[in-house]
């Protein structure tokens, strides 16, 4: 025999895991190699170990030092029929599994998630935000992701994670009937309520989520342009609500095209109409009269006006008459 097969052959007589960051599990690599009786184990803090007999879970260990014997192996002992205390040395899977809290991860939408707004009608938004979870219960997380692997890191289950996510926000949040407004006011009670949404799927895993946070919560920016705009619209005024929104569109459009002249003067008037009712709106009964401007000041304006092209000749003429008209 030579001396690699000496080296595979020889019994176990420790068993410890230093854990590196990120993983969650890892089988001890016993090959042909055997325990043998009385080995020691150390379970660090936050570390579980498991000794499995044909794929089941028989015997577990918190943190501490132990001797491997009939005392501390129970369950296997009744299992492997070791009445008379084993002497020789035994085969198990020994897994050891991390309990320790893994944080600073990141979860967001892959696709925007379709909300139906009670005010603002179908949105389509996008979150995103961070979230902690550990390995609580050891036999699920085993069974259905560690399986017969040799080691499994944060990193092979965040897909999987990120995916319950982005369903329990599409379910839990878009299906909801909260106002986009409220859910962007309130991102505190959004994380606990999709905290709440996500833990069932992580349950199934063995896993529980220890800390979950909304960070952003955003539309499409056409969307959130509009809400800019008419939240600029409420702050100055009602503004006859829907229709003066709409001229101010309007205003804005004619300003950024290049139609010379034309495109300018109907700017202008355009904007002294929405001025004059703007005005109107903010002032109402209790506001004081502008004082009125000198008929020959205005008819001076009106002739620019002309001269631009934003007024006809017989506009012109109509305004200067009324004007004239004024002096006493």
């Amino acid at each position: 025999m030579g001396i690699l097969d000496f080296l595979s052959k020889q019994f176990v007589d420790v068993i410890d895991w230093v854990e590196e960051p990120g993983q969650l599990g890892w089988r001890v690599p016993l090959a042909d190699r055997e325990i043998q009786n009385g080995a020691q184990l150390t379970v660090r803090e936050g570390q579980i170990a498991a000794f499995f007999n044909e794929g089941r879970i028989a015997d577990m260990f918190g943190p501490g030092l132990y001797t491997l014997d009939t005392a501390t192996l129970p369950l296997m002992t009744a299992i492997m029929n070791w009445d008379k205390g084993f002497k020789s040395p035994f085969k198990s899977d020994v897994y050891f599994f991390s309990e320790k809290e893994q944080i600073g991860l990141k979860w967001g939408t892959a696709q925007p998630v379709t909300l139906r707004d009670p005010e603002l009608g179908p949105l389509r938004v996008r979150a995103f935000g961070s979230y902690s979870f550990r390995v609580k219960e050891v036999a699920p997380f085993a069974s259905r992701i560690m399986g017969t692997l040799g080691e499994v890191k944060v990193a092979d289950i965040e897909p999987q994670l990120r995916a319950a996510i982005q369903t329990a926000l599409a379910t839990g949040v878009a299906g909801g009937g909260t106002a986009f407004l409220d859910l962007a006011a309130s991102q505190a009670a959004l994380s606990e309520a999709l905290k709440a949404a996500v833990a069932p799927a992580f349950a199934q895993w063995g896993l529980s989520v220890e800390s979950f946070f909304v960070e952003s919560l955003s539309l499409p920016e056409e969307v959130q342009k509009h809400l800019d705009k008419a939240s600029s619209m409420r702050v100055l005024g009602d503004l006859d609500r829907y229709a003066k929104f709409q001229a101010a569109e309007a205003i804005e459009t004619a300003a950024a095209q290049s139609g010379g002249v034309a495109g300018i003067g109907a700017g202008a008037a355009a904007g002294l109409a929405i001025g004059q009712a703007m005005s109107g709106a903010l002032g109402g009964a209790a506001a004081a009269p502008a004082p009125a401007e000198d008929p020959f000041a205005l008819i001076e304006k009106l002739h620019k006006l002309l001269d631009m092209g934003a007024l006809t000749q017989a506009e012109f003429d109509t305004k200067k008459a009324e004007l004239l008209g004024r002096i006493r």
